[in-house]
């Protein structure tokens, strides 16, 4: 039995769910945002809470019910809340910047990398060396984290490169003469 999947989500003041056939739609302060789930779990809305169970008793109903689960309970803090990221940029040289929608990061290559900013994410550089990525949808804010943090990520050696803030990297002992 899921000790996820079985807890219900509690839906705060302010933020209302409605189900049509497996999609669910969840509409707050911040926006709306929809799931569809698959046809191994049933969703139900209650007056202030929404319940995912599965149907039958198969190992791919199991698992799609705590994620299920996970992903509703992620929509109805995004709804009200943001998601965010924190990454550290870390090297001689290595810095970013966010002009318009695109951020310009340097990362030690002959040239500057242009990250287009997707829709519904919100970057900011506060530091040359912290950039902070913003957004309703979890999935997509660590998505894009992922996506940035791929263009250097941080090498064992000497600990150059981008990397999640507080993200511990094992540093090893370079080369005996």
């Amino acid at each position: 039995m899921s000790r996820i999947g079985k807890r219900p989500v509690e839906l705060p003041s302010g933020v209302s769910a409605s189900v049509s056939g497996q999609t669910i739609e969840v509409t707050g302060p911040k926006g709306t945002q929809s799931f569809t789930a698959t046809d191994d779990v049933s969703i139900v809305v209650d007056d202030s809470s929404v319940t995912v169970e599965p149907r039958g008793n198969s190992k791919r109903a199991r698992q799609q019910w705590g994620m299920s689960r996970t992903i509703v309970a992620n929509m109805v803090h995004g709804v009200q809340n943001t998601f965010k990221k924190e990454l550290e940029i870390q090297g001689v040289g290595y810095r970013a910047q966010v002009q318009g929608k695109v951020l310009k990061l340097n990362l030690g290559y002959s040239h500057e990398v242009n990250f287009e900013i997707p829709e519904g994410i919100t970057i900011t550089a506060a530091k040359p060396t912290e950039v902070t990525v913003e957004g309703h949808n979890a999935q997509q804010v660590g998505q894009v984290a992922a996506n940035i943090r791929d263009w250097r990520r941080p090498e064992p050696y000497k600990g150059k490169g981008i990397r999640y803030k507080g993200e511990y990297i094992f540093a090893k002992e370079g080369k005996k003469k």
